[in-house]
């Protein structure tokens, strides 16, 4: 069998960065994506020891450079599975939603909501049968944490737009995912100052993503760290 084709965005560092180093190891070919170039060339240098690589770099709210991973999808023969894993907090420290700059919001949504239905979109020719589309989630989206109103409600809106998406779509399985808390510089950002070594690496989310790409889930909503136990029925 070929082996299977991912596209991850925002795969230079935290979740992206660790989910594109198990499928690599596991003999996936990726697709990655990242806006900085020095990080996306290291992890391409990293990676492409264990596996064929592409990187793209760029801003994945840019329809050019969606264009561009639709190409680079297409030179790889499609793909298998889309990771939309990219995405912006918005101000930090993170300010209440009657001081929240409407600007500011309006390039969260564009970031976490359009862009990744963009990616989506650009991708579709390009999606092999069955594929499996994974749009990153939160608790802060289905939680109302005070401070959270303008990264949380964005990713309410991708999880709607994602189980849309997945009505309109059976034949893909389309997941939005709450990877948990984690050591990453997005979680650092949104508590400045404070100390977030006790929160887990994000290493540990990684094998429920793996039990979703495997395909045999129904499309919906899952938390990471607990969907790995459906797959063995624990």
């Amino acid at each position: 069998m070929s082996p299977k084709t991912a596209l991850i965005t925002g795969a230079s560092r935290g979740l992206g960065l660790a989910l594109a180093r198990q499928l690599a190891q596991d003999g996936w070919h990726l697709i990655i994506n990242a806006r900085g170039a020095a990080a996306l060339q290291a992890t391409h240098t990293e990676l492409s020891r264990l596996t064929c690589v592409t990187t793209v770099v760029g801003d994945v709210t840019d329809p050019a450079h969606r264009r561009a991973l639709a190409v680079a999808a297409s030179a790889a023969g499609g793909v298998d599975a889309l990771i939309n894993n990219a995405g912006i907090l918005g101000p930090s420290p993170q300010p209440a939603l009657l001081d929240y700059p409407l600007e500011v919001l309006a390039e969260v949504y564009r970031n976490n909501v359009v862009a990744p239905l963009g990616v989506i979109q650009a991708l579709r020719p390009q999606f092999k049968p069955h594929a499996v589309i994974i749009n990153v989630s939160s608790d802060a989206a289905a939680q109302p944490y005070e401070g959270w109103g303008g990264y949380g409600s964005s990713k309410a809106a991708l999880e709607q737009l994602s189980a849309i998406l997945a009505e309109e779509n059976p034949e893909w399985h389309v997941y939005w995912v709450d990877p948990g808390d984690m050591q990453t510089q997005m979680h650092q950002d949104a508590f400045p100052g404070e100390d977030i070594s006790d929160r887990p690496l994000p290493e540990t989310s990684v094998p429920g993503f793996l039990t979703l790409l495997a395909g045999e889930l129904p499309s919906g909503r899952y938390v990471a760290r607990e969907t790995e136990r459906l797959e063995t029925g624990d």
